[in-house]
């Protein structure tokens, strides 16, 4: 397996691989949905974001991050996160967070955030078992989202 800067080409691979893994949308490993998986939806979030990445294995991706850098200040948010379901648990969300937190590390980025749907303890969970701590609580566009960050140097 490894892993590699993602590009704009490997909209319809990835949106194959989530489709054959029967998700309609990347999730995380606690199930909330971060990214709209059609062609369009992967290929904008690697355009918009300055940080994607995609571990392999011999078969194509097994699974994506993507994290975009603030414009002022020294924090970045984690867009997405997901795992090919047979792979979870194999280290690959620890791999791609380590090769995210390297990259925005050299854009002077200090500490990466996630948003959770606030009712999902899992997602708290998982972002908790991650080195995250919950920061705040806001309102998003589908209710309470809690906002969990972790120092970068955490996950590197």
């Amino acid at each position: 397996m490894r892993v590699r800067p993602a590009r704009p080409g490997d909209a319809e691979t990835l949106r194959t691989t989530v489709s054959r893994a029967r998700e309609a949308t990347v999730f995380d490993d606690i199930g909330a949905p971060l990214l709209d998986v059609s062609a369009a939806g992967v290929r904008e979030a690697a355009v918009g974001a300055e940080c994607c990445f995609l571990m392999e294995d011999g078969d194509g991706p097994i699974g994506v991050a993507i994290a975009h850098p603030d414009e002022t200040g020294p924090e970045a948010e984690l867009l997405a996160l997901w795992v090919h379901p047979e792979h979870v648990g194999e280290g690959v969300t620890e791999d791609l967070l380590s090769r995210t937190a390297e990259e925005l590390a050299d854009h002077g980025v200090d500490t990466l955030r996630a948003s959770v749907p606030d009712d999902r303890p899992s997602a708290r969970e998982f972002y908790r078992a991650h080195g995250f701590s919950r920061r705040a609580v806001r309102r998003g566009p589908a209710g309470d989202e809690a906002v969990v960050a972790v120092d970068i140097d955490a996950i590197r």
